[in-house]
């Protein structure tokens, strides 16, 4: 038996729930290997037609929980003291623009980002569907887990039009695993949604950590040192091998034949596409990270998070398409700081970040890869201004942050304005919409196109949103 490794524990939302994957079910341990079907590339309107497309590939930071913008980079110095919190800015190499003391290297690195302060939705929601779709209007209650008729992530429909399709590698990857893994359930956001499963992305696995134990509610809002771990593929040495592989394969046509009945075309190329993956040597090498020199891994961080970075560049420079990083609940990657926000954050949370995106960035100009990698960072949504009775923020959709460097974005733009507490933009609002067109525009696909969900109907591809032309070359 198989079973999805994590921990039975909650997020601030109150949800608990644990999924069981049976006996040998690679297939969806993985996802999928992102592969279509011939005449998969159509629209109900519009089209998918060829733009110049500076982004060749896509590395998403997504920061589960909802970074806080007043304490990184919207900040408030002047504001009273239950809104500025207790750190001090510090400034940058862009005059006049300052950020946190506990982002020293992003400091020195802001001239190769646009720093978005405005983005403002509705979704109030622990995953990351908004960022993903573009999609707004979901609700908590109805849309938290991942179903078929989600909307499809943008890696997704960019597939579906024929962009990034993967070759000796799957176009669309996510690291370290899919959303909830160490919770034991399946946030929406990244999958296919009404497109169908074979637009889902491949999703790495994250069952092996060292370091002290976080498994428990108590340890929710500590801030621990982060556990040491990184995403890899199922081994097929030691106790998996070719033969208990192939048997596995052989079970897995079994006990799946229902559903292969349903989709018959598009269930195989799931189920085929999870295994050749697990075969194939380029993706053996590319996932092999101990091909990075020791000094470059610990530059990233040896945790789950800076190790998936890592190994985003190097999935990229390996010829995927599109790679998200998705930090978790557990073990300590959180952001959703409703108790001891300032702590999590100096001593956890700003260090870890700061440190692997400012590799990354690093990074990718050495190998001559930032002009034409697009890398985005955000998360759920921003904190509440005020800080609240037990030195936390809570949730607050209506302002928060994104960074976009490299791919065809402006370096050293900042963006939109809050008003004086960062509670609402006062100017240039950006939508989960505009978020996901200007991706689209950057990798060349018409962020006015549309795709027909599970009723044939045509759901415009970026709802409603426009590209942020202020941060495009």
């Amino acid at each position: 038996m198989i079973r999805v490794l994590g921990y039975p524990t909650r997020a601030c939302d109150g949800v608990t729930r644990r999924e069981l994957l049976r006996a040998g079910s690679l297939a969806a341990m993985l996802g999928t290997a992102g592969l279509r079907s011939p005449g998969a590339a159509r629209a109900s309107s519009g089209s998918a037609k060829p733009r110049s497309a500076p982004a060749q590939a896509v590395i998403l930071l997504d920061l589960f929980g909802g970074p806080s913008h007043i304490d990184t980079f919207d900040m408030k110095p002047n504001a009273p003291a239950e809104i500025r919190g207790e750190f001090q800015s510090i400034p940058t190499v862009l005059p006049g623009y300052r950020v946190c003391e506990h982002l020293p290297l992003l400091a020195q690195r802001v001239n190769r980002l646009a720093v978005v302060r405005t983005v403002s939705h509705r979704y109030n929601s622990h995953n990351p569907y908004a960022v993903m779709t573009g999609f707004d209007g979901g609700h908590d209650q109805t849309d938290y887990f991942a179903k078929p008729t989600n909307h499809p992530s943008v890696p997704s429909v960019c597939q579906y039009f024929g962009v990034g399709r993967g070759k000796d590698l799957p176009g669309y990857v996510m690291l370290p695993a899919y959303p909830g893994y160490s919770q034991g359930l399946r946030r929406a956001g990244p999958y296919g949604g009404y497109l169908g499963p074979k637009y889902d992305p491949v999703f790495a696995t994250a069952d092996s950590f060292s370091g002290p134990n976080t498994s428990s509610d108590k340890d929710f809002y500590n801030p621990h040192v982060p556990l040491i771990g990184e995403p890899r593929l199922p081994k097929l040495d030691g106790e998996l091998t070719l033969d208990i592989l192939n048997d596995r394969r052989s079970l897995v046509q079994q006990l799946e034949a229902k559903a292969a009945a349903i989709d018959a075309h598009s269930h195989t190329l799931r189920r085929d596409a999870a295994f050749d993956l697990l075969l194939s040597p380029k993706a053996k090498t590319a996932f092999d990270l101990s091909k990075e020199p020791a000094k470059l891994r610990d530059r990233y961080g040896r945790d789950i998070f800076g190790q998936s970075v890592l190994l985003a560049r190097r999935l990229v420079e390996a010829g995927v398409s599109f790679v998200t990083i998705h930090t978790e609940a557990k073990p300590n990657g959180h952001w959703d700081t409703h108790d001891n926000n300032f702590n999590m954050l100096k001593h956890l949370l700003l260090p870890f970040l700061d440190r692997a995106l400012s590799a990354l960035l690093d990074d990718l100009e050495n190998r001559g890869l930032l002009e034409s990698t697009l890398v985005v960072c955000t998360g759920d949504m921003g904190r509440t201004p005020k800080v609240n009775a037990r030195a936390g923020r809570d949730h607050w959709t209506q302002c928060g942050f994104a960074l976009f460097a490299g791919g065809g974005t402006r370096p050293g733009v900042i963006y939109g304005t809050s008003d004086k507490i960062a509670a609402y933009p006062l100017d240039h609002p950006v939508s989960a919409g505009d978020l996901v067109a200007t991706v689209y525009d950057l990798v060349g696909v018409d962020p006015e196109s549309t795709v027909p969900d599970h009723t044939n109907r045509p759901i415009h591809i970026s709802h409603g949103g426009q590209p942020i032309r202020g941060i495009l070359k």
